[in-house]
């Protein structure tokens, strides 16, 4: 009998960026272990002699994140720390030509839909049968699934197309395979992600093929809830609301970046939407599914955007009341098409604007939160911190969102597991209950 024996070389991955990135991460961690390494995941670990850096080239701040974290292992390489160091994922997909000279160190650079190369390199297959087999990094009861990869649209200030190339949409038979897969080991909450969401089945099918998929993935047992990510609002499918009132499973949860509310903004962003579209889109939303959890994106700063502009936005968010709100300043990316206007906004003008309107954001997240006071919600707790056992509820996705904290003095609740939960108190961006026998 053939017995199967652990390489000697371990390997540790570090993720950077997105939760898309850490999809690939996982992905690759199956992969190597299916090739009988050893692999851990972010960790200070000495008794790895290999490191492979999945990177982000998003934004500034995150393309300096990633040189730094790739110059801090070129210095435990060069110092003897570690044997191998590679570099994957979308900075090196972007800049591969710069990076091999300005840090030699790496043994190898591979971009995004390099990981065959970079397996081979490592003296690895690409297992085929591995795939649906997803290995999570996340804790074990929510993953993310990506639908997938790429995107067609133009946005002015985005590089992702140059890094992730066009729109591919995964087969509706993989997916659900590998939903399967995951809810036998224990997920019961799935957050679908992709560059363009609503774009999903286009290439594939023809069609926007969405809500097939999400009734499709609706059904696999043991799944509870299941969240959008990432929408694109032009040409939203209204249809896929209409899945989300029919089935349970489908999260009242909607994350859409919208990016801006100024016309002339929206127009210089090329968003092929105006603001008066938008505020019809967001009517349609909420009247389809009354009381959705509308989470959404802004950029301050575009070329071009004046105070004016910054102002109408700003009353586009007292206006709207967004549940959640995220804020990104810009960042000006060469070979995008807004990069070839002057990027006129100062950088502290720039952050002047996203602190004002997460300020705006702040308050009205502070009344949305008052409001749930004395009312019950289906709960899933991800952990037990200080205190608190902390969880989430339908309105809220890991890492970004409100968390509802319940004192663990007087009572229990397992981690991943729902409960439900009064709100007895409330701050800006948490819950406070207890949970209901």
């Amino acid at each position: 009998m053939k017995v199967r024996t652990i390489r000697k070389d371990k390997i540790n991955v570090v993720t950077l960026g997105c939760s898309k990135n850490l999809v690939d991460s996982e992905n690759l961690i199956t992969q190597l272990r299916g090739n009988d390494y050893e692999v851990t995941h972010e960790r200070d670990d000495a008794r790895a002699n290999i490191v492979i850096i999945n990177t982000c080239g998003f934004i500034d701040l995150a393309k300096q994140e990633s040189i730094d974290t790739i110059v801090e292992h070129a210095a435990l390489k060069t110092a003897g720390h570690i044997e191998k160091l590679y570099v994957t994922g979308c900075l090196s997909q972007r800049y591969k030509d710069d990076l091999e000279k300005e840090i030699p160190e790496v043994d190898a650079y591979f971009g995004t839909l390099e990981m065959p190369a970079l397996l081979a390199r490592l003296d690895a297959d690409y297992k085929y049968e591995l795939l649906g087999e997803r290995q999570i990094t996340t804790l074990p009861h929510y993953a993310y699934l990506k639908i997938s990869e790429g995107c067609n649209r133009t946005c002015s200030f985005c590089a992702i197309p140059l890094m992730r190339g066009q729109h591919i949409s995964r087969p509706v038979e993989e997916l659900v395979l590998e939903a399967r897969n995951l809810a036998r080991r224990g997920v019961k909450e799935l957050m679908l992600i992709a560059q363009e969401l609503t774009y999903y089945g286009l290439d594939l099918y023809k069609n926007r093929e969405l809500p097939r998929l999400l009734h499709a993935l609706a059904d696999v047992d043991g799944i509870e809830w299941i969240r959008l990510h990432y929408a694109y609002p032009s040409k939203f499918p209204l249809e896929i609301l209409d899945v989300m009132a029919e089935r349970p499973e489908i999260c009242n949860y909607l994350d859409m970046p919208l990016q801006h509310a100024s016309d002339p903004v929206l127009a210089a962003m090329r968003r092929q939407i105006t603001r008066d579209e938008t505020r019809l889109l967001l009517d349609q939303i909420r009247e389809k599914v009354p009381g959705i959890a509308l989470r959404t994106t802004f950029l301050v700063g575009h070329p071009g955007e004046t105070e004016a502009d910054f102002e109408t936005l700003l009353d586009f968010v007292e206006e709207q009341q967004f549940e959640r709100v995220g804020v990104f300043q810009y960042s000006h990316e060469e070979s995008t098409r807004a990069y070839d206007a002057p990027d006129d906004v100062p950088a502290e003008v720039k952050e002047e604007r996203a602190g004002r309107l997460m300020e705006a954001q702040q308050a009205i997240s502070l009344r949305k939160n008052e409001e749930k006071i004395g009312r019950v919600f289906k709960t899933l707790f991800d952990r037990k911190e200080g205190k608190y056992f902390v969880g989430r509820t339908e309105a809220d996705s890991p890492d970004v969102d409100n968390e509802v904290l319940v004192l663990a003095k007087n009572q229990y609740v397992r981690i991943g597991d729902f409960a439900p939960v009064l709100i007895t108190g409330a701050e800006d961006f948490d819950l406070f209950g207890t949970v209901v026998k």
